[in-house]
């Protein structure tokens, strides 16, 4: 599980934000370079695998007793893929973690302790997550595997935390101000920068989609399934998928039945139409997308220089003031906190990460070069995870920052970075003009 789901990865490692976590391959070296040592690390992370979101349970339900009920009226033999039909039975629960998500968050803290152990072993990482159930329980589950990994170090000096960790739960509600969730900004909720993503994926899916409708129709006479029906029967694949919780210990589920209904070129263009809805929902290509990651931003450059928190957009400065809640002494090194995919986007975006991948083609798919490395399964998938690093290397006294998607090493923009994709810590923090000056947020609420 360390280097995440491998199972078919020309299929599963193309499901967008649904894929399960795999570690990213890197053109620069993940390992800590020899003679430096790391002196900080932010982990910013996404929640495990989860049962599809209480509406689209609903939709997906729907869709597979309609499916089953034509296919039960079919006299006659199927091709073999869709022979799985005649016994098929839908079971998934909604919004929570399932067994794979669980598992992925605790291996995740496991690896967390091995990777950073020099600076673990000595110190516990404050820990803030939303309050939403799937949230609050993989921030619990990755202190789970972080504590188990802690107590097995033989070279473990630090105090014995028998009380728990020191975590903060922030409500997702429109009413209070949480970095980890957006809901603030008027504009981008309900006003005309909230459907870029859609609209994107909207070109996009007239050209994919239609084929394979046609196809799926014919096979199965008098299922007459949407274009809509077709994503989300495409859908089903990676839910099915990591809706494990009935194999007990078995981490790496195979394949569900549903993903074999569609080519390798079928999943390559799905996946670009999961990567366009993140692009112009809440990346650069939506006018206000980088703008919801600001507030996280300026809270991360706090961190990194021990200094207060200057920021005027979603940041909760009664919580931000306070030592308790947000601690910025240079004896707190680790911080963990756990968010959702589209906010990652976003903030990722507003730190500049995602600056190599210019605009998206709506229309005709791209590859993964001319996208330079950006798709939502490498970015923001199931059990995602970025690592913010502060190190210091051959006796320099100004630090270095480096950052890591998913174990591919981002090299860092506008701010002169070296070979290994790294810049001093004073470069980086004037490189990010667009937090300090609060985004857009004054477009917020016009």
């Amino acid at each position: 599980m360390n280097s995440g789901y491998q199972c078919r990865p020309e299929i599963s490692h193309h499901w967008g934000q649904y894929s399960p976590y795999f570690t990213v391959p890197s053109e620069i070296s993940a390992i800590t370079p020899a003679s430096c040592e790391i002196t900080f690390v932010q982990l910013l992370a996404r929640h495990g695998a989860r049962y599809p979101t209480y509406t689209k349970a609903i939709l997906y339900k729907k869709l597979v007793q309609h499916v089953l009920t034509t296919v039960d009226g079919i006299e006659g033999k199927f091709e073999k893929k869709y022979e799985f039909l005649r016994s098929y039975k839908w079971r998934t629960g909604a919004d929570k973690l399932t067994m794979m998500g669980v598992v992925q968050l605790s291996t995740m803290g496991y690896k967390h302790y091995q990777r950073y152990q020099s600076l673990a072993k000595d110190t516990i990482p404050f820990i803030r997550s939303t309050d939403q159930n799937r949230m609050m329980a993989s921030a619990l589950w990755w202190i789970d595997g972080f504590e188990l990994a802690r107590r097995a170090d033989p070279e473990h000096t630090g105090p014995d935390y028998t009380e728990g960790y020191p975590a903060l739960f922030l409500p997702e509600d429109p009413s209070f101000n949480n970095t980890l969730s957006h809901d603030l900004c008027t504009s981008f909720e309900s006003g005309p920068f909230s459907h870029g993503g859609l609209d994107a994926q909207a070109v996009f899916a007239a050209t994919f989609v239609p084929p394979i409708q046609a196809r799926i129709n014919e096979d199965l006479k008098g299922v007459n399934l949407t274009s809509r029906e077709i994503l989300y029967l495409m859908d089903l694949c990676p839910f099915d998928t990591v809706n494990d919780d009935e194999i007990p210990g078995q981490y790496e589920a195979p394949l569900s039945p549903f993903c074999h209904l569609f080519t390798t070129s079928e999943w390559l263009s799905y996946e670009y139409y999961q990567s366009l809805g993140k692009f112009y929902g809440f990346a650069q290509g939506n006018p206000m997308g980088p703008t919801q990651g600001v507030g996280f931003a300026n809270e991360l450059i706090a961190r990194l220089t021990n200094s207060p928190v200057v920021d005027h957009t979603s940041t909760n400065s009664t919580l931000d003031r306070q030592h308790k809640f947000f601690p910025i002494d240079k004896n707190t090194t680790m911080f963990a906190d756990f968010s959702h995919d589209n906010d990652m986007m976003a903030i990722f975006s507003a730190l500049g990460l995602l600056n190599a991948t210019k605009a998206l083609d709506k229309e005709h798919l791209q590859t993964i070069d001319e996208t330079s490395g950006y798709s939502t399964s490498r970015v923001v998938p199931f059990g995602a995870r970025a690592y913010f690093e502060k190190m210091r290397c051959g006796g320099e006294e100004e630090e270095l920052v480096r950052v890591l998607i998913n174990d591919r090493v981002i090299p860092l923009q506008n701010c002169g970075a070296d070979r290994l994709g790294r810049c001093k810590l004073d470069a980086f923090i004037e490189s990010l003009t667009f937090p300090r000056h609060d985004g857009h947020w004054d477009k917020c609420f016009e």
